[in-house]
């Protein structure tokens, strides 16, 4: 049974509503205040909160505030209820994170549905998504249904995408968030003399693209190029901004999916910063490697261009070649009939990886 907690001074109202809801076979609980309001909700943790705006001590402002700040309660769903002549201060609260309002007085089918369609978007936010074409469609057509939002485009399909072959270029208009079902693709910045930095490696099941989306310039921040043949499925920049910037709920779900672990992937940055030539080829090795899984099976080799696989270690050509021609010598890797990489003893490269 779903638990909600009313916060409101007015008593009738109150009453009234709890009454509704418990015929509706909802647990209720109730607040006369937003001190006692927000007390209950930490210790409760109600499925969904329907809190007064104007209420002597802590209004319904204070009420959202408190709880936005402790992470137990931040993502619960909030109602505000207002008075018809305080639309000024729906505004505000709105702005300020409330999931929805509801104005008084207000009918019985208004309440119930206004809570169904808010608890329907809270459990797409406890969702999993597989993180391949079928997640990514499923989650657009659950938001669709059940989140409301209409606005998205249809009939999201694989775009196949040739080794070297570019997908967006560095200064070029960004128009699309783009999801990578297959391959390996690397984003890198081309320096004044020409050289190119790269900024990251992306395997199947992540996106590339959305800080450029967000970004003032409206333009791609790095290129994107194909190191393995890649199926990527382009997603309009206008269902990017509606997914972020609507729902606060369907937004954060939006923004978990297509976030690719950003905090791992900078503490991978730090640490080959720091690391030996060796340290950072075991290591880049081990991502192309992990990279080459695809659909629960591995590929047979890690196909890199020499200057490529220097440029995402960070060291010359002829390092890497020499680097690289130690690892074969060991036993660690195998460079087949195209010059692919194969690794054969992944478990030495981890070492190496770890320790140096």
């Amino acid at each position: 049974m779903k638990k909600i907690l009313i916060i409101e001074d007015n008593k009738d109202v109150r009453e009234n509503t709890a009454d509704i809801l418990e015929l509706a076979n909802y647990e209720v609980s109730t607040a006369e205040n937003g001190k006692k309001g927000v007390q209950i909700a930490k210790s409760l943790k109600p499925n969904i909160i329907i809190c007064d705006i104007m209420m002597h001590g802590l209004n319904g402002y204070d009420v959202l505030e408190h709880l936005s700040k402790d992470k137990k309660t931040a993502s619960i769903p909030f109602i505000f209820l207002t008075a018809k002549t305080e639309r000024i201060d729906v505004r505000k609260g709105m702005a300020l994170g409330a999931d929805d309002y509801l104005t008084k007085p207000f009918e019985e089918n208004e309440l119930l549905d206004t809570i169904a369609t808010r608890l329907k978007k809270h459990l797409l936010l406890k969702k999993e998504f597989s993180k391949d074409l079928k997640g990514v469609n499923q989650f657009f057509n659950e938001v669709s249904t059940q989140g409301g939002i209409t606005r998205l485009s249809k009939n999201r399909s694989l775009i196949k995408f040739k080794r070297k072959e570019f997908i967006f270029m560095e200064g070029y208009s960004a128009h699309n968030l783009y999801f990578v079902q297959s391959g390996s693709i690397k984003t890198y910045k081309t320096t004044e003399s020409g050289k190119c930095l790269v900024t990251g490696i992306f395997g199947a099941g992540q996106f590339i693209g959305q800080l450029s989306l967000i970004s003032n310039k409206g333009t791609y921040i790095h290129t994107a190029s194909v190191l393995e043949d890649a199926e990527i499925i382009e997603i309009p920049k206008t269902d990017f901004t509606t997914l972020l910037y609507g729902d606060k709920l369907i937004s954060n779900k939006f923004i978990t999916m297509i976030s690719n672990d950003f905090i791992e992937l900078q503490e991978k940055l730090i640490n080959m910063a720091f690391a030996s030539v060796k340290q950072r080829l075991a290591k880049t090795l081990l991502q192309l490697d992990n990279n080459n899984i695809q659909n629960g099976a591995k590929t047979k080799g890690i196909n890199i261009s020499r200057e490529d696989l220097a440029g995402l270690i960070g060291t010359a050509s002829e390092t890497a070649i020499r680097m690289l021609t130690e690892f074969k010598n060991e036993g660690l890797v195998i460079i087949g009939a195209h010059r692919e990489i194969i690794v054969v003893d992944k478990n030495h490269i981890e070492d190496i990886a770890k320790f140096g």
